[in-house]
């Protein structure tokens, strides 16, 4: 062979190797999977409702805290499926780390993928504790044959002294529990029947008496005790639950205002839902901070319930979480262009801390029937 023609072919060999190289390195490239957003409303059968709550962890930043909770739950849960979670964070993470993490881990097990709630509480009760995960699962077997009872929010209130503003709240728990007591006492149920207590407090400085008191009312309960703002204008528990009904109920979605509780135009203080199916929503935020705003949340709340099947007009429980006093009385009065004045929901509105939103005014999730 011509001297020349081997040299060309060994200039041809160098000149093709790197390109192959970059060729191979270009085909291994790989494009990172967009993760599904959580649905808006997700539908769940009633007699089967079970709920958790993960226990607290200090360990690691938010990210690890949401992880290790929501693995936690569902060693609980006993592979019941998970159809809602509501984190209430404190501390000053990105609370949209939230649902991507969720989106992310049950995409990963290929588990359907829950409704969402992210709301910023002022303080929970353990050192360098970020999120507090409560969960609504679906159990494999009926243990709620008869429905479930939603109960609002029992609140007891006092003044703050400006020179003690860490005011001690057991006191103020032991008249929010009386008043569940009462709920209970006139539906025929007692506190061994409730499944879920969360109270939200204006101070955690003598939190270990306030979880004993609940401990010992609520044997069967998974708990929440949280601390709503950093910096409240008066002392505060409110506590709300949900309990198992224990006997067949004459309609499938019924008000309760029972005898002994301060009877209200805006909320009813307990409903029953024996419906086969309910629906759960994850939050609808609010954005801005006029009348159109508050409609716009409500009306595309309104829209997803329809899309599975529901009524607003049936929401049995309403959680709404309001960022000013000015949007909770607007909130409490636009609401009933919505919702049913002479059956309003079972109902729990307090002043919180924040929204995964820096725009959002308020934000609302629900529970509602099926019929």
């Amino acid at each position: 062979m011509p001297r020349w023609i081997a040299l060309l072919l060994v200039v041809s060999l160098l000149v093709a190797a790197p390109q192959r190289k970059k060729k191979s390195e270009e085909e291994i490239t790989q494009t990172l999977e967009i993760l599904p957003d959580p649905p808006a409303v997700i539908k769940a059968e009633t007699a089967r409702l079970a709920f958790h709550v993960a226990p607290l962890s200090g360990r690691g930043l938010l990210s690890q805290q949401v992880r290790d909770g929501i693995k936690a739950l569902w060693r609980i849960n006993n592979k019941g499926a998970i159809v809602k979670l509501r984190a209430l964070v404190a501390g000053t993470g990105d609370m949209r780390r939230v649902q991507a993490i969720v989106s992310e881990m049950f995409s990963e097990k290929r588990l359907p993928l829950p409704v969402v709630s992210v709301v910023q509480v002022g303080l929970l009760p353990m050192e360098a504790a970020q999120v507090q995960l409560e969960a609504t699962s679906v159990a494999r077997k009926a243990i709620n044959p008869h429905g479930v009872a939603f109960i609002s929010g029992q609140a007891s209130t006092a003044p703050i002294d400006p020179e003690n503003p860490s005011l001690a709240v057991a006191g103020l728990t032991a008249q929010a529990m009386a008043n569940l007591r009462t709920a209970l006492t006139g539906i025929q149920l007692t506190s061994p029947d409730v499944t879920r207590v969360t109270c939200f407090t204006s101070s955690l400085s003598d939190y270990f008496d306030v979880r004993r008191l609940l401990i010992t009312e609520f044997p069967n309960a998974a708990l929440s005790i949280v601390q709503a703002e950093r910096s409240p204008t008066a002392g505060l528990v409110e506590c709300e639950a949900v309990a198992r009904l224990k006997t067949r109920q004459p309609t499938s979605l019924q008000f309760v205002n029972p005898p002994g509780l301060t009877p209200s135009p805006n909320f009813s203080q307990v409903a029953l839902v024996s419906t086969k199916q309910v629906v759960l929503s994850g939050t609808q935020l609010a954005f801005r901070y006029q009348d159109s705003d508050v409609r716009l949340a409500f009306e595309r709340l309104r829209d997803s319930l329809e899309q599975a099947g529901a009524s607003i007009k049936n929401v049995a429980m309403s959680s709404i979480y309001p960022l000013s006093r000015a949007m909770q009385e607007k909130v409490r009065t636009l609401r009933f262009e919505f919702y049913d004045r002479p059956r309003p929901p079972a109902s729990t509105m307090i002043l919180f801390q924040g929204l995964p939103s820096l725009d959002a005014s308020f934000g609302v999730d629900v529970v509602a029937a099926i019929p």
